[in-house]
C-alpha cells in the first residue's frame, strides 16, 4: 500500500528563508539520497562556499534543470506519518501559473514570514492568494527568530501585524510556529531556546493537516486533451477533474455536443477498467466520433449550461497593465481556450494592502486585482470556483504570455455573485 501523500505551497516574501525551510525539512527527516548530502558539502567546498542548508535546494535545482538524479517538483521529505510533496514558490507570478492552471494541487499553504523584517509586502500578496484559492489549511512560520534573541515579544508583535492582515482575507490559520530553519529550531525538533513556546514543531504541525480527498462526490467532467488512435482504436483522452467516470455511461461533451455512450476505459498499461475517478488520466472509447479537444464530458442528464459571460476575480501578473483598448486576451481553463475580453472593471484591490482603488480608467496594474465581467468569442463549460475548483480556475494570456490568473465567482454574467464574500 503506498503511503499517504499530501502536497503544500510554501510561500512567503524573498528572502524570509523559503529554501533554507526546505533544505533543513530534507536534512532534519534524513530524505535526502544515501551520500547525497557529502556530495553537496564536496560541491560547497569547491566553490569556496560555507554551507547553508538554502544551498542544498540550489544544490538539487542545479541537477534538476540538467535532468540528473533528483527532480524538486517530486515527493521533497517524509514525516514518520506521511510523505510530502512542496510546492515551492520563488515569487508571486510562479505561484499563481502554478497554482490556478493546476500544475500542482495543493491541499495546504506555508506562509513563512521572518520574524526580523516582519510582514512585507510579497508576505501580504501571497495571503491574498491563498484567500483567493480557497486554501483553508495554513500553517504561519515566524523564522529567524534566532536574529532577534529568541523574543517572545518580537515573536508576538509581527504575528499580532500578520494575524490582522489575515483576518481581513477571512484567513485563520491552523498553527503558528516560530523557528530558525537555518539553526533548526521548531523545525522537526524541539527550540530549547524558545522556552516560552509550548506548541508543535512546524514537521509536527504539518502532520496535523487532514488529506484533501479527491473530488469524487462532485459532478463528473471530464475535459478532452486530446485523441489518439492505439491499435485502431479512437481514444479520447483526458484527466477526470471531478466525479466518477463508469464504464457504459452516456456524456454529453458540451458545448454543443451529442450524447455518447463510453463502451471501454482505459489507462496506460490497463485495459478494461471499470471506472474511472477524479485525478485519474485515461482514454475513452465512445459509440461514436470522438470529440475534439476542449470538450468537456458530463452526465447527459446533468451538463452544465455553456456561457460566454460571467464574473471572476483576476490577479494581473503582467508588467505592462491592462487596458481596454488593447487588444484581445485568450481565455485558458482545463483544456479550453477562446478569444476573450475583459467587459467591465468592477472593482479594483491593491493585493497588498486591500485598498480599493481607481477603477473608472478600466486599467490593472501588476499585482493589483480585479473583479471583472469577461466575455468569450464562443460559449465555455465553467463552474463556479466555490463549486467545482477544477473547472473555476483558468489562465488569460496575452499572445504566448500568461498575464493574470483568476477563479470563476459566478457563471451568470448578469446575477449577483454566489458564495464570494467582497473584502473590505
Amino acid at each position: 500500500m503506498q503511503p499517504e501523500s499530501l502536497s503544500f505551497v510554501l510561500v512567503g516574501h524573498v528572502d524570509h528563508g523559503k529554501s533554507t525551510l526546505i533544505g533543513r525539512l530534507l536534512h532534519d527527516t534524513n530524505s535526502l539520497p544515501d551520500g547525497k548530502m557529502e556530495e553537496i558539502q564536496e560541491a560547497a567546498r569547491a566553490e569556496g562556499r560555507e554551507l547553508e542548508f538554502g544551498y542544498i535546494v540550489d544544490h538539487l535545482r542545479e541537477e534538476r534543470e540538467r535532468g540528473v538524479t533528483i527532480d524538486t517538483a517530486q515527493t521533497f521529505f517524509s514525516s514518520d506519518t506521511r510523505d510530502y510533496v512542496i510546492i515551492d514558490a520563488p515569487g508571486h507570478k510562479q505561484f499563481i501559473k502554478n497554482m490556478i492552471t493546476g500544475a500542482s494541487q495543493a491541499e495546504a499553504a506555508v506562509l513563512i514570514c521572518s520574524a526580523a523584517e516582519g510582514v512585507q509586502e510579497q508576505t501580504r500578496r501571497h495571503a491574498y492568494v491563498i484567500h483567493m484559492l480557497g486554501l483553508d489549511q495554513v500553517l504561519v512560520l515566524y523564522n529567524k527568530m534566532d536574529m532577534v534573541d529568541y523574543s517572545e515579544e518580537r515573536f508576538r508583535e509581527v504575528r499580532r501585524e500578520l494575524r490582522e492582515f489575515l483576518a481581513r482575507l477571512g484567513i485563520r490559520p491552523t498553527l503558528e510556529v516560530p523557528i530558525s530553519a537555518s539553526r533548526g529550531d521548531n523545525v522537526a525538533t524541539r527550540s530549547l531556546n524558545m522556552p516560552w513556546y509550548d506548541g508543535p514543531t512546524a514537521l509536527t504541525a504539518l502532520d496535523k493537516f487532514r488529506k484533501i480527498p479527491p473530488a469524487t462526490e462532485k459532478a463528473l467532467r471530464f475535459p478532452v486533451q486530446d485523441v489518439y488512435h492505439v491499435d485502431g482504436v479512437e481514444l479520447t483522452a483526458g484527466r477526470v477533474e471531478s466525479g466518477i467516470l463508469r464504464k457504459g455511461q452516456t456524456l454529453r461533451f458540451m458545448p454543443g455536443g451529442r450524447a455518447l455512450a463510453v463502451k471501454e476505459i482505459r489507462q496506460y498499461l490497463s485495459e478494461g477498467l471499470p471506472q474511472a475517478e477524479a485525478g485519474e488520466c485515461v482514454g475513452l472509447a465512445l459509440d461514436g466520433d470522438a470529440p475534439r479537444r476542449g470538450r468537456v464530458g458530463c452526465p447527459a442528464d446533468d451538463a452544465p449550461q455553456p456561457t460566454r459571460r460571467f464574473q471572476a476575480t483576476i490577479f494581473w501578473l503582467s508588467p505592462l497593465p491592462f487596458e481596454p483598448d488593447r487588444g484581445e486576451l485568450t481565455f485558458k481553463c482545463a483544456t479550453q481556450e477562446e478569444p476573450c475580453r475583459i467587459a467591465a472593471l468592477r472593482r479594483r484591490i491593491d493585493s497588498g494592502t486591500l485598498e480599493s482603488l481607481d477603477a473608472e480608467d478600466g486599467r490593472l496594474m501588476e499585482t493589483e486585482v480585479g473583479e471583472v465581467l469577461l466575455e468569450t468569442d464562443e460559449p465555455v463549460v465553467l463552474e463556479s470556483f466555490y463549486d467545482v475548483q477544477e473547472l473555476g480556475r483558468f489562465v488569460l494570456l496575452r499572445g504566448h504570455d500568461v498575464v493574470a490568473g483568476g477563479i470563476v465567482t459566478h457563471t451568470a454574467g448578469d446575477a449577483a455573485p454566489a458564495h464570494h464574500e467582497t473584502i473590505s
